[in-house]
């Protein structure tokens, strides 16, 4: 097989994926309950017959942890869609392996190229994850909605070519309860630069985020 030049863009994936810097995301808690007037505690009265109801802060999270993500994805599924790929994958370092892990698979066979990435982003609540959910899908247009993959979920996909070369990058962000799945599949063929459909790695996408947010599922405490 002759050598051929990678883009740069391609050649930096092709590398030991360095440590991610995890950005994180505040975890917030709800106002602090103003003070007591001096000398006039407040109090409040249950009536006869009917019980308080449970604070707020002691709801219960969905996911905790992070699951383990290079087990997230069948082999089969990832021999698949990375041919050539260890399909045990690599899991990238993370500042704080509870909130977020990611694993990735890449491979060239022959002339082709193929690389996918799996994150999972836990937030202290629902509605942190959904604010994140929500801001991430209004950075990145053309898109859909993906029917039936946790409580909301939408891929995009896009194509790049650089010197020549053509990329095709599919994303899909999934929403599971106070959870965020993160999928990004992407492939090149080197020898008539040309890049896989939107179809294929679409779908590619979208069934390894399947895949990962049933193991999300699987690993809930």
């Amino acid at each position: 097989m002759r050598s051929l030049p990678l883009p740069l863009a391609l050649t930096a994936r092709l590398t030991p994926v360095a440590v991610l810097a995890c950005a994180g995301w505040a975890l917030s808690s709800g106002p602090a309950a103003p003070p007591a007037s001096a000398g006039h505690p407040t109090t409040q009265k249950t009536p006869a017959g009917s019980s308080a109801a449970p604070s707020s802060s002691t709801a219960v999270k969905t996911y905790t942890t992070a699951p383990t993500p290079c087990s997230a994805v069948p082999a089969g599924t990832v021999k698949s869609l990375v041919p050539g790929a260890k399909t045990a994958g690599k899991e990238i370092p993370s500042t704080d392996t509870a909130l977020r892990r990611t694993c990735s698979w890449n491979a060239l066979q022959g002339y082709d190229y193929r690389w996918l990435d799996v994150s999972f982003e836990v937030s202290e609540s629902d509605q942190g994850a959904k604010k994140e959910y929500e801001q991430r899908v209004a950075e990145k247009s053309g898109g859909g909605v993906v029917p039936g993959l946790g409580d909301s979920a939408y891929s995009v996909v896009n194509l790049t070519t650089e010197d020549g070369q053509q990329t095709r990058e599919g994303v899909v962000l999934a929403r599971a309860a106070n959870a965020l799945v993160v999928v990004t599949y992407s492939g090149s063929d080197f020898e008539n630069k040309k890049a896989p459909g939107t179809d294929e790695i679409n779908k590619g996408a979208i069934k390894a985020a399947k895949s990962a947010v049933a193991a999300l599922d699987a690993g809930r405490d």
